[in-house]
């Protein structure tokens, strides 16, 4: 069984007994000035959820997430990991909403027709969801969540979307 002490000795390389055990002072603390720099740490070294829930709790994860993804965004633009955990954090918001506000969960149905011929359209055409992404202009995650029907979109995005995969014609 792993303690967490090894677990952060995984992500800290290099750090002593006293340090790790500083790291984990920090991480449970949000408002400790390095939290974002130390969890950023994490997450871009992390490819197990599993793990990093048992490091950082999930609701941690979920109320603090929109802060981090922020200021990673300002010190690295691109970056595959955040975009990943972005996704993470977005399933998990709503399964979260799912059950306390939305019972039934459905995506309107025009969401669910879209997001199925952008799908069909972006494999037709050999693409990746990054491969869209890129062309795009927007994250991958959300071409995930438009493919899927959960993502309400902007005409912006629509266009950018349609004009990516040269679709002429949408039936909703």
């Amino acid at each position: 069984m792993n303690t967490k002490s090894s677990i952060y000795a995984k992500y800290f390389w290099g750090l002593n007994k006293r340090a790790l055990n500083e790291v984990e002072n920090i991480l449970n603390n949000p408002v400790h000035s390095q939290f974002i720099d130390k969890t950023i740490t994490i997450l871009s070294r992390c490819q197990d959820p599993k793990e990093l829930f048992f490091l950082i709790s999930k609701e941690r994860f979920i109320n603090h997430w929109p802060r981090i993804r922020n200021y990673w965004r300002r010190i690295n633009p691109v970056s595959d990991f955040r975009d990943w955990w972005q996704t993470i954090y977005e399933e998990l918001v709503y399964r979260k909403t799912d059950k306390l506000i939305m019972p039934k969960g459905m995506p309107l149905s025009s969401f669910l027709k879209f997001g199925k011929s952008v799908k069909k359209s972006r494999i037709a055409k050999g693409l990746s969801q990054k491969d869209l992404a890129c062309s795009a202009q927007i994250n991958q995650s959300d071409v995930s969540l438009i493919e899927e029907g959960r993502k309400n979109i902007t005409f912006k995005t629509l266009f950018k979307i349609c004009k990516a995969l040269e679709i002429k014609n949408i039936e909703i």
